[in-house]
């Protein structure tokens, strides 16, 4: 991807989005948006328990919990599984391997309509969710070196697995943009944004947080 390019992402993409369980919030503003791999170092899990959340799939939102910290969740990963992990990867990655890539780094929808579309989906559209807007180009600014971008939703493999592998995530400089731009329209050349670990000044990105449920705004937490 050239500036030029990038640009004209940033200019069709001008907000990102993420969706967090309800009453994340204050310690997303104190410590950060964190990785599911920061958030397990944070609060000091290992062994068996770490293996469980970051290594294989989770079937449901993990709890954690550690003296002098607030209560914090990882997601689940229902949109995934095994079985299809194991019909669309290539480059000889495992489901393992898979999951420990995606839980290294803090994601990012570019449009709007693909997070309604996660606030919409299954289980999502009857839980409550505190949703980040963030302002792009500022933090492309910020954390250019440590971003990936992405063709697809990365962590789903329903209703059908397509193919991933090593070269699914790309830096900025090397995504094929021009190769999407001729295929999709512009606010799908570039599905996720991702961070390597965490974002831990995220706060001075945010433009916006809503508490939503099914797609609906229920009260705003912040706006500036």
């Amino acid at each position: 991807m050239t500036d030029a390019e990038l640009d004209e992402l940033l200019t069709n993409c001008p907000k990102l989005y993420h969706m967090a369980a309800a009453g994340s919030w204050p310690g997303i503003k104190k410590r950060g948006l964190l990785s599911t791999t920061a958030l397990l170092d944070l609060y000091g899990v290992s062994g068996t328990e770490r293996r469980n959340i970051e290594a294989e799939r989770r079937p449901k939102s993990v709890a954690l919990s550690a003296k002098g910290l607030p209560k914090a969740f990882v997601r689940d990963q229902l949109p995934m599984d095994d079985k299809g992990l194991v019909r669309c990867l290539t480059d000889g990655l495992s489901p393992t391997m898979w999951y420990r890539l995606l839980n290294g780094r803090v994601f990012f929808w570019l449009t709007r309509e693909r997070l309604l579309r996660l606030l919409n989906a299954g289980v999502y559209q009857s839980e409550e969710h505190d949703v980040l807007e963030l302002s792009a180009r500022a933090l492309v600014a910020a954390y250019k070196d440590r971003i990936w971008l992405c063709p697809m939703n990365s962590g789903s493999t329903k209703p059908f697995p397509h193919s991933r592998g090593k070269n699914t995530f790309a830096r900025i400089s090397d995504y094929p943009y021009t190769h999407w731009k001729a295929k999709r329209t512009r606010g799908e050349r570039v599905v996720e944004l991702a961070v390597d670990y965490a974002v831990p000044d995220v706060a001075n990105f945010v433009t916006a947080v809503r508490r939503m449920k099914a797609g609906k705004t229920i009260k705003v937490l912040f706006s500036r």
